[in-house]
Order: structure tokens, then sequence, then C-alpha cells
């Protein structure tokens, strides 16, 4: 799994393009930071770094991330919490940090945001792909 990392020295950003379902919340909402048109398409530099993890929180599939430079503002940062949200014809939004066991029995940790599928057609399964755009999910 392919797994970018772009720092302006305060804040890390992370990118999992595997895990992108192209909401262009990122774009729409930073677009000074994230352009599709650039490349790379993420330009660290382009705001602060509170509008940037802001910026990342909004996203819906967990293929942005962050972790902070500094280790005691990164446990500050960390959440015990956990949200579930049904998403009106998406997926089902985990926010918080959250282990994944699979039937095969192996486990893998989440954090911050993960969006399970619901519509049954995501080609990366238990985790929604955006399938549910392009079948007309409802529900």
């Amino acid at each position: 799994m392919i797994k970018k990392e772009y720092s302006n020295g305060e804040v890390t950003i992370t990118w999992e393009p595997d895990k992108c379902i192209h909401s262009k919340n990122c774009v729409t909402g930073l677009p000074g930071v994230f352009n599709f048109e650039k490349r790379p398409w993420i330009d660290q530099n382009g705001a602060n770094t509170e509008a940037i993890v802001s910026q990342i929180k909004k996203c819906p599939s967990g293929a942005l991330g962050f972790y902070y430079n500094d280790e005691a503002r990164e446990l500050e940062s960390a959440s015990s919490e956990q949200l579930v949200e049904v998403m009106p014809n998406g997926p089902l939004m985990v926010y918080g940090n959250i282990e994944v066991k699979f039937k095969d029995g192996k486990s893998e940790k989440k954090f911050k945001v993960t969006a399970f599928c619901r519509c049954g057609a995501s080609g990366n399964k238990p985790f929604c792909d955006g399938s549910h755009k392009k079948i007309g999910f409802e529900g």
C-alpha cells in the first residue's frame, strides 16, 4: 500500500491513495494545500498548520491523515472517543482510533477516520472505495 508524506516542519500530512473515495472535500476546503492540477498535488506550505489539520479531519475516507512532528503535541491530539455516522447514500464513518479484526484473524489499527462500505460494491471491503456513487446506492 502506498503512503506518501509531506511535512511543513510542524505537521506531516499523510496520503494513502488506495483509501481515497474522491469526495473532493480537501480540494474544495483548502485549495491552497490540495490541488489536483499540480504535482505534487499536496503543498504542505500552502496554509498554516491549524488550517491543514482542520481540513484533514474532514476527510471522509481517512486517505488523508497527519501527525505532529512534536511528540507532546501528537499525544495531545490523540482521541480516545469514537463516533459512528451513517452517511446518506454513502459509507459508515467511524471517527476515532479503532482496531478492525478480519475473518482471517488478522487485525489492522485505524486512526482518526475510517469509512466502511454499506453498499456491498467496494473492491476494498470492508472499507469504502467510493463504489456507492457508481452504482447509485441509496440508503
